[in-house]
């Protein structure tokens, strides 16, 4: 196995996906796997492209996302360097089922369709794995749901500031500093409602001193009082 090989070799087997394959399932995949360049704003794939394959994102943010015929967008994950996309195409071998598009330049490794479906058929420590986690997906996608049905939009709202500034911001004993800028268009398509919607909620947090807004920077003032809203009914 060479150097570039090597590198290839490492991500994978640093991706939750393939925790616990067999190092002849790792070495294949780095064989046949290419790195990629994509541009801020650019598009990997689309929802109805067929699969070819999966990412794991080395650097950069990557939106997946979906959207509807009269063009309302709904943000459904930021990827962050070191996490797969793509992987149910990839699994089920149907088409695309979201967008992803670039948010910042971003280097990935493709992992292709074919040499998947190759490996899966001789490593079935990695299939039974496999389904583990895609039944974990599934018990999250129900709680997703339940949000979704039952919250009231500013605990929704609050639950979404929080995740993000688990990945997203420089945190100070109760306090997070946020390091990107998430714009209310951003954070209204993350949870599917408007932008005069998430104004009013994000007003809301600032009177009461939860968190606070400078240069288009999320400061959140208290993690456990947002926490708390978060929970609210």
């Amino acid at each position: 196995m060479n150097e570039a090989t090597g590198g290839r070799a490492d991500l994978i087997r640093q991706c939750y996906l393939f925790e616990g394959a067999k190092p002849e399932t790792i070495a294949r995949l780095a064989e046949t796997s290419t790195l990629e360049t994509r541009d801020r704003r650019m598009d990997v794939f689309y929802a109805g492209d067929a699969s070819d394959g999966m990412r794991i994102l080395i650097s950069g943010t990557v939106r997946i996302w979906i959207n509807d015929v009269q063009g309302r967008e709904l943000t459904l994950a930021l990827i962050e360097p070191g996490e797969a996309f793509g992987e149910i195409a990839m699994l089920d071998g149907a088409s695309r089922t979201a967008n992803a598009s670039v948010l910042e330049t971003a280097r990935m490794l493709l992992v292709k369709q074919a040499a998947f479906d190759a490996v899966l058929e001789t490593d079935p420590r990695l299939a039974r794995h496999l389904i583990v986690l895609l039944c974990d997906r599934l018990r999250r996608n129900t709680s997703d749901l339940r949000g979704f049905a039952f919250q009231d939009m500013g605990a929704r709202l609050a639950a979404k500031l929080h995740d993000l500034a688990m990945g997203h911001a420089e945190i100070d004993g109760d306090e997070a500093r946020f390091t990107a800028k998430f714009s209310q268009t951003e954070l209204a398509n993350m949870l599917g409602v408007t932008r005069e919607a998430v104004n009013k909620r994000l007003a809301a947090m600032s009177c009461d001193g939860i968190l606070s807004m400078e240069d288009g920077k999320i400061t959140i003032r208290s993690l456990a009082a947002l926490r708390l809203r978060s929970s609210s009914d």
